[in-house]
């Protein structure tokens, strides 16, 4: 039998390597670049990146129990430097995947009290994961094509879910601690 969970836990490593492969290109921007007017739905590298982070307080703290809501978003950009936007993003992808690595399959049915203004929106845990994972890769693509207007390759953002990728990986799994061993026991 399948398990209903390793897919949420794969994206949760996903998301960490990528979120932190993306801001290891953006912290070689100076502070000017990154916060220069790009073309984009959020108007900067800055600005979209916050926005990512904002988002995923929003949902972990939902996941969590938490009723967090709209105050998420009362500093739309909390962190004007490079170094400390990854350093939050890397503290709250970890958040997500220590939530994924503790989901059973029966968890996945649970509701997820999401607060809002003026109301309470209840969700599947399995959706709320999906439609995270799904804002996170949408807004990740805005950053990488921005990048792609300053004198920073955007790097590659899409290695870390088949095994053949091991060795394209390799760089952020040591930035990160991780080994392929972590990764291919979710296959257990």
């Amino acid at each position: 039998m399948t398990d209903p969970t390793r897919s949420f836990r794969k994206l949760a490593y996903n998301n960490l390597l990528a979120n932190d492969r993306l801001h290891d290109a953006v912290a070689k921007l100076s502070g000017e670049d990154f916060e220069a007017p790009r073309t984009g739905f959020f108007p900067s590298l800055c600005a979209t990146l916050n926005h990512i982070l904002i988002i995923d307080w929003f949902y972990i703290d939902a996941l969590l129990g938490g009723d967090l809501g709209p105050k998420a978003w009362a500093n739309e950009i909390p962190f004007n430097t490079q170094g400390e936007l990854r350093a939050a993003q890397v503290k709250s992808d970890r958040r997500l995947l220590d939530f994924c690595l503790a989901l059973e399959a029966e968890n996945l049915r649970e509701l997820v009290r999401i607060h809002r203004t003026g109301r309470v929106q209840i969700e599947r845990v399995d959706d709320v994961l999906s439609h995270l994972f799904q804002h996170q890769t949408h807004h990740r693509g805005q950053a990488h094509a921005m990048l792609s207007g300053t004198s920073v390759a955007p790097p590659q953002l899409d290695e870390f879910i088949v095994a053949d990728d091991a060795a394209n990986r390799l760089d952020v799994m040591l930035r990160l601690g991780i080994d392929e061993t972590t990764l291919m026991m979710l296959d257990r």
